[in-house]
């Protein structure tokens, strides 16, 4: 049975996606800071590790065939995010296993025709009311540009759409690589159980080894 370890458990991507790994059969773990928080959270007979995410060893994540990274912070402090992913890198450096899955946001992703192609992020920073959440978006590029450059750790990125928001399963999912998808709508949306779909269907069938793929609702 394929063992995944889940950072960030708890939170509104990481709790999701923990539950589809359950449903999926898989042996899940949530590695969390606070066991009893993770309890009332996802039921009292859970398998849980207790640590900070920036103390995890060698040792702890190569119990796991993955390791997924839903790791989330304040606006203050988004840094984090990067230096969190080159913890994981530097810990598991020439190895294929376990592999190391990164949510990341879609400030990452490219808009616009062909001639005006550039980053959602450009856009985000150039709205002075984005100011003060700015920084979260702007630091997972740099944690995407990051793992661009890593050879040698098997892993993967996946964002989601312009909003990310709790909600169920899309009956319709769209999946692309490094463009912002759109549904018939216009919209560009991704929700938490979408998000955790796609993460499961990555874990038991891998198809993107070492590089971003996106996925939103249809």
């Amino acid at each position: 049975m394929t063992k995944v370890g889940i950072i960030g458990a708890t939170g509104m991507a990481g709790s999701a996606t923990f539950k589809a790994a359950q449903n999926a059969g898989l042996d899940v773990t949530a590695i969390v800071r606070n066991a009893d928080k993770a309890k009332q959270n996802l039921g009292s007979d859970i398998q849980i590790l207790e640590t900070d995410a920036f103390n995890l060893t060698k040792s702890d994540l190569e119990q796991f065939d993955v390791v997924v990274d839903a790791f989330a912070t304040a606006p203050e402090q988004a840094y984090l995010h990067t230096d969190l992913a080159a913890h994981l890198v530097a810990v598991l450096r020439e190895t294929d296993s376990p592999r190391l899955i990164f949510i990341l946001g879609a400030g990452s992703s490219f808009v616009g025709n062909v001639e005006q192609r550039h980053y959602a992020y450009d856009d985000i920073k150039a709205d002075p009311n984005n100011a003060a959440w700015q920084s979260i978006p702007e630091n997972q590029l740099y944690e995407l540009n990051f793992l661009k450059d890593v050879k040698n750790v098997n892993w993967t990125d996946i964002s989601p759409g312009q909003l990310f928001v709790p909600g169920e399963l899309a009956t319709k999912i769209l999946y692309g690589k490094d463009d912002m998808l759109f549904d018939e709508q216009g919209r560009s949306q991704t929700t938490s159980e979408t998000m955790a779909k796609a993460i499961i269907d990555e874990i038991i069938t891998p198809a993107h080894k070492q590089e971003r793929f996106i996925v939103t609702n249809g």
